[in-house]
């Protein structure tokens, strides 16, 4: 279901915006890091979705563009058969972070979808975002002539927010084959939650703060499904669930108002609770991502703070875009991954079939999954909800204070070091301090994993009889 959160400038204590939130699949998550590239004048990228997806359809191909921006992303493996692998947020060298998040559509949109549908997928669109836009508006263009160039392949309604430093948009797309998606401008002052996606009211025509295609609403009349004579355009009653906002929405919404008008306004330590309380997040989490939107002087001092399960048992850990690498632990394994259970690990033998070759690495498979035992850690937790999931959110929050008073010491290190024209070293200080950070909380949830193993085991605690007991509360 995943879980967007977008906070504005006027709203933090630090004066910078911030956009955060989770993924919520049932498959393999992993960090990359994209260096950017240049790309021949007539290369193409396949999209779409294939005849076995949910909502099915046909792959194409689309011209690629002439250079790709470097970027931190998190991909994924599987989530109704859109193919793999599934892009769901990240971070582009030009301050521009993407989130993805779904929303629920009109069944009658629904049903009317082509079975040949074509064009990109959500995933697609992530992605394209991440390697092409430059400014979030430049994100809202592209998904728009996209779908308008290409048509869009859908599994039933999605959204994204696509944010940089001075503004953020929430996109929506419909299934209907029929080129239909809205736009709305967040700014300084909004603090705007998706969980699902969702915009409510919207003028007769577009404007700088919503953007939709010229048949937008003229296509629901057609439908006989708006009537101008009832009152302004709703999307979300037209549209979508007719829901609204969400119950859990306006909660999280309304709480970080709160925590907005206090004399500290909004901390990132406020931001990292907002997608880690137990409220909204449980085991359905595949992975946390906070990005501090912000102007460096240098875009590989540009970072978001990542977690390889849910934060609600997991630590948000620094990741820079100038590092080299990203640890293999962090990476793709064949655990969760769509697919592996059915393929050789070791590629070297040219008779087999291309689809029952791995696409782990063998090497990275050597190597501890962060998301396997973090996943583990998670599952402990929730058998035992008192007194586990307390003792381990404290240790992860007390972790992460300690990692937000070293990132500010290691971002000026490294801005000097750029600064005097040294930029492998300062390369070179933030891959080092990322790896330390992240294989440090490795090491961590292996300790707390064999603990909580231990006394469950000592308590009889273990439940065999079914899932582990979801968060007191959900929506």
């Amino acid at each position: 279901m995943s879980y967007g959160i977008y906070i504005g400038r006027n709203h933090t204590a630090d004066g910078n915006p911030y956009l955060a939130g989770y993924g919520d699949e049932p498959s393999s998550h992993w960090l990359e890091l994209v260096p950017a590239a240049t790309h021949a004048p007539d290369a193409t990228i396949e999209v779409g979705v294939t005849p076995r997806s949910d909502l099915p359809g046909e792959r194409g191909h689309i011209p690629q563009a002439p250079q790709t921006a470097r970027h931190l992303r998190v991909s994924y493996s599987y989530y109704l058969g859109v193919p793999a692998p599934i892009t769901n947020g990240g971070l582009n060298e030009h301050g521009v972070a993407v989130r993805d998040i779904w929303s629920d559509s009109r069944a009658e949109l629904i049903a009317m979808t082509p079975p040949d549908q074509t064009g990109p997928n959500y995933s697609d669109l992530a992605r394209l975002v991440v390697e092409r836009a430059r400014t979030a508006r430049e994100g809202v263009d592209l998904i728009a002539e996209l779908i308008a160039a290409h048509g869009y392949s859908c599994y039933g309604g999605n959204s994204h927010i696509i944010a940089d430093p001075d503004e953020a948009w929430v996109v929506i797309e419909y299934p209907g084959g029929k080129g239909l998606w809205v736009a709305e401008r967040l700014g300084p002052d909004s603090i705007r939650a998706s969980r699902p996606g969702y915009i409510g009211v919207i003028p007769d025509a577009p404007t700088d703060d919503f953007l939709f295609p010229d048949h937008f609403i003229e296509t629901a009349i057609d439908l006989g499904w708006y009537d101008p004579a009832q009152g302004p355009f709703d999307v979300n009653a037209v549209y979508g669930d007719g829901k609204g906002r969400w119950d859990g929405v306006a909660w999280i919404e309304d709480e970080m108002h709160k925590r907005a008008s206090s004399p500290s306004k909004v901390t990132l330590a406020d931001v990292f609770w907002s997608i880690s309380t137990a409220t909204l997040t449980g085991d359905t989490a595949g992975y946390g991502q906070v990005v501090p939107l912000t102007h460096p002087r240098h875009s590989s001092l540009r970072m978001m703070w990542h977690a390889p399960v849910g934060p609600v048992t997991a630590p948000l850990m620094p990741v820079f875009l100038g590092q080299t690498d990203v640890p293999l632990e962090y990476g793709p394994h064949r655990y969760l991954t769509t697919g592996e259970s059915a393929r050789f690990l070791d590629t070297r033998h040219a008779d087999r079939r291309p689809d029952t070759v791995s696409h782990v690495s063998q090497g990275a498979e050597v190597t501890r999954s962060a998301a396997y035992i973090f996943k583990r850690l998670m599952h402990l937790a929730f058998q035992a909800q008192d007194p586990l999931l307390p003792e381990v959110w404290d240790h992860w929050r007390s972790l992460e204070s300690a990692l937000t008073a070293e990132v500010a010491d290691v971002l000026r290190s490294a801005e000097i070091l750029l600064d005097a024209g040294a930029p492998d070293l300062a390369a070179r200080l933030l891959t080092e301090h990322s790896r330390a950070r992240l294989m440090q909380a490795l090491a961590d949830a292996e300790a707390l994993v064999a603990s909580a193993e231990a006394r469950l085991r000592v308590a009889g605690r273990f439940n065999l009889s079914g899932p582990p007991m979801a968060p007191a509360q959900t929506w």
